[in-house]
This record gives C-alpha cells, sequence and structure tokens, in this order.
C-alpha cells in the first residue's frame, strides 16, 4: 500500500471526487468560509484550489472530511472503519523502513532563508488572532526514553521563522516538552504538512507512553512506516510529506498564542503560550500545502470521532461482554459524548459501561448505554430510547470535578468538569415490547413506490 498522499489523491481525482478551483482566492477568510457553507448544504468534496494570492503552492482541503476516505486509506468499508481502526492500531511495526532521501529533499532552505510568510499559511475566521497552520503534525522525541510521537497542534504564523504552538492537551507532547525543559533544553521537533490518512488517524492513536507512535501507523498501513531523518536535527518524520519545517520548541520561553477558531466552535483563548522556531524547511517538487478548516467542520473533528469510536470499542469489549457498537457523535463535536449500544444480560452492566468509558479517557464528558436494538450511529433514536426507556432518578449518575478538556469553555479555570452516565436501557424483564415491522412484507411493498411522487 502506498504511503504517499499523492497516490492517494491521485485515486480521488481519477474518481471525481476531487474538484479544482482555477480561480485566484484570498488568503484570509475566503478558503474556510467557502468550506463552512459546502458544510451547510452537507456538501464534502476535497477542494483543490490552484491559485491562492501571494503564494506558488495550491491548497488543498477537506481530505480528511468523511469517513469514508479514512475507511480507503485503510483498504476496508466505510461501516467498518471505527473497528478496524481499533484492531489494526494493536498491530505494530516497529522496525521502521528507512528511506535516506525522501521527495522533500527536492528543496531546502534554512538559517535567514527562512520565510513562513511564503507558504499559503491561511487566516480562517476573524476571532484568530493571525494565520494559522492547521495541518502540522508536530513530531517530536522524549528525551528520557527515545519513543517518538506525533500530533496535531495549532501553529500561529508569528514571524519568518517563529510559530506560537499550544499543548493544550497535556497528553504526550506537552509531557515530552515539560521533559524537555526540565532538563534545561529546547525540544527538537518538526512540523510535517500534507500526509497520508493513515499517519493523520494514527497520530490520534491512544499507546503506552513507552512505546512511540509510528510502529502503531504501521498497523493501519499493514507494513513498515517509511520515515526519512531530518536534515538539522536527529529526528526521523515520515517519508512522503509534502512539507517538513525542522525547529525547536524553545524552554522557559512563554509568549502569547490565540485566539483560535476551535473544534468546539467556540474561540478558545486557552493556550500553553509556547514558542517553536523554524531553523529549516524542506518540501516537494510542486508541493502541495494541505489545510483543515478549522471550528466544528467535518475534516477537524470526524478524525477525533473515528479514534474515539475504535479505542473505546476495542478497550470495552476487552473488558466487558456483548458490546454491540460504539459512537462518538460529530454533533458532541467528535470528543464529549459516547453512545454505546450492548446486549444487557444482567442489571448494572449498563452502569459498568458507562463507568470504563469514563475512566479511559478525560476528553469524554457523557455516556450514554443503550439496547442492542438501538442503531447508536442514529441519534433520534437514541434520544428515543433516552425518552421512552430513562428514569432520571434510577439511570442518571453524576461524577462532578472531575479533569475535563482544556478546549472545553464550560470546564473551569483548572479544566474540570461534571460528567455523566445516563441507563437507557429496558429492564431485563417486564417492559412493553417495541413495534415492529414484519420483515416478510418490507420485499412485498417496494412494489408501491412507483406511485411516490
Amino acid at each position: 500500500m502506498s504511503q504517499d498522499l499523492r497516490d492517494f489523491l491521485k485515486e480521488l481525482d481519477e474518481n471525481g471526487e476531487i474538484s479544482h478551483v482555477s480561480e485566484k482566492v484570498k488568503r484570509d477568510y475566503e478558503i474556510s468560509t467557502f468550506m463552512m457553507e459546502l458544510e451547510k448544504k452537507h456538501q464534502f468534496p476535497v477542494m483543490w484550489f490552484d491559485d491562492v494570492e501571494d503564494s506558488e503552492f495550491p491548497v488543498v482541503t477537506n481530505i480528511l472530511g468523511t469517513k469514508d476516505r479514512f475507511a480507503r486509506g485503510m483498504g476496508v468499508e466505510v461501516s467498518q472503519v471505527s473497528e478496524a481502526f481499533g484492531e489494526k492500531i494493536k498491530n505494530r511495526f516497529d522496525d521502521l523502513k528507512i528511506i535516506e532521501n525522501p521527495p522533500c529533499n527536492a528543496n531546502f532552505i534554512e538559517g535567514d532563508d527562512v520565510d513562513l510568510t511564503k507558504l499559503p499559511i491561511l487566516k480562517h475566521f476573524p476571532i484568530d488572532a493571525a494565520p494559522y497552520i492547521t495541518s502540522g503534525l508536530c513530531v517530536a522525541k522524549d528525551p528520557e526514553t527515545g519513543a517518538e510521537t506525533l500530533g496535531y497542534h495549532r501553529l500561529q504564523l508569528k514571524g519568518k521563522n517563529k510559530l506560537g504552538i499550544s499543548f493544550h492537551s497535556r497528553q504526550r507532547m506537552w509531557e515530552y516538552f515539560r521533559r524537555s525543559e526540565e532538563r534545561g533544553e529546547n525540544m527538537k521537533a518538526a512540523i510535517c504538512i500534507g500526509v497520508h490518512p493513515n499517519i493523520s488517524l494514527g497520530s490520534q492513536a491512544s499507546v503506552p507512553y513507552h512505546l512511540g507512535k509510528f510502529g502503531a501507523i504501521g498497523g493501519l498501513f499493514g507494513q513498515a512506516l517509511e520515515v526519512s531523518p531530518c536534515k538539522t536535527i536527529d529526528l526521523n518524520v515520515p517519508t512522503y510529506a509534502e512539507f517538513v519545517l525542522e525547529g525547536e520548541v524553545l524552554a522557559n520561553v512563554r509568549e502569547p498564542e490565540g485566539p483560535f477558531a476551535e473544534y468546539t466552535n467556540y474561540a478558545c483563548f486557552r493556550s500553553t503560550e509556547n514558542v517553536f522556531q523554524v531553523n529549516a524547511i524542506r518540501y516537494r517538487e510542486k508541493a502541495i500545502f494541505h489545510d483543515i478548516t478549522p471550528a466544528m467542520s467535518s475534516e477537524h473533528i470526524t478524525i477525533v470521532s473515528i479514534q474515539r469510536e475504535g479505542d473505546i470499542e476495542k478497550f470495552l469489549k476487552q473488558n466487558l461482554p456483548n458490546i454491540k457498537a460504539v459512537h462518538s457523535p460529530l454533533s458532541s463535536c467528535g470528543i464529549f459524548h459516547c453512545y454505546v449500544s450492548m446486549k444487557k444480560t444482567a442489571e448494572g452492566q449498563a452502569q459498568q459501561v458507562i463507568l470504563t468509558t469514563l475512566g479511559m479517557d478525560h476528553h469524554i464528558k457523557m455516556v450514554v448505554v443503550v439496547d442492542e436494538d438501538v442503531d447508536v450511529f442514529n441519534e433520534q433514536e437514541v434520544l428515543w430510547a433516552m425518552a421512552t426507556r430513562l428514569q432520571a432518578d434510577r439511570g442518571v449518575m453524576v461524577f462532578p470535578n472531575m479533569m475535563g478538556e482544556t478546549l472545553d469553555p464550560s470546564t473551569d479555570e483548572l479544566s474540570r468538569t461534571a460528567k455523566m452516565g445516563i441507563d437507557a436501557t429496558k429492564p431485563l424483564s417486564g417492559f412493553s415490547p417495541k413495534i415492529d415491522i414484519d420483515e416478510n412484507v418490507i420485499g412485498d411493498v417496494q412494489r408501491l413506490f412507483k406511485y411516490v411522487k
């Protein structure tokens, strides 16, 4: 399987799934506004803008906007994408394939010649403090173990060689930087722009801290991840990245960063206020600049939804019987709510699902457990189950003052949140039967659809 984004885009283009825009577009607001207007129409094409003002590079967006594209990246059916992610990510390939001369070595700029303003870094919304790189995967190593990680972090354009970066998730990258700073060292890091969807999705994987993420990403490809060494720092990055920005996150330096239009669809003023100094840029011939429309866009949150569903389903099935399906809906920004269906065989099992799910991921604020006859991917059915099977005094659990998501605007100043579990399952006996259609008649009535105008 090719690990090159260009091969993936070529297949999409041949299938007529990329729309090309030849006329000039502005860097400020036009692309993001157009993409959000498409969202309102429930249209999710990959858009390729050939002529972005004051830049030689085209901008491509919405590559990650649908589950179907992630499914194709892994070679599975779209209905299996979350479950496949949860399974494939366990099949690690820790012996990486080293490619010494990657395509992005075609162009190399360093030192005083570095000028980020030549890249088509967009300003997306009026609330944004500045133009932002939104598709930059930050790659770094644990200074103690050498385990590598990569993840999406917003990157504010601050100067020709300076970016603001926030590690607000307080997870792996934040910890690696904390350890580096504790040693009095800058954290060497690289920003990769334009990578295969499997690499984007694998960057979200929950793996043990002593293991790197590259091995897990190999599981999505079914083969070792191809990586290449940076030129100015001791770090490997995915081989086929369109752009690689090499540099370091400065120890003991903080500068204001934000606000930024976050996936919650609110302006976020919270930030760790770190500074990334860019010392070198490498890029491919005819390089493609990938931009992710921020705020509550499909490309911004679909990737998180798939990761949550896959990881939670895998974890629940390892610990509890009869789990049927897991859904982290886009209505909850793909992260805050989780719907779980199960075949309940004992009272109290729903509560066990709630506690297990909340315990594995601090981002989740609400878990709703329903019976196996409820389709968790249909929110109308989940709400129907809550309306007809839930009594709040018996079925709702509330847990105050728990660790929450920093970007959730409803949390307190310490990012604490209340969490809720809802048991919307039926009692095991004595409950009214659900009305079902006679399955044998469904085929018979198909002939009548010809009368429908």
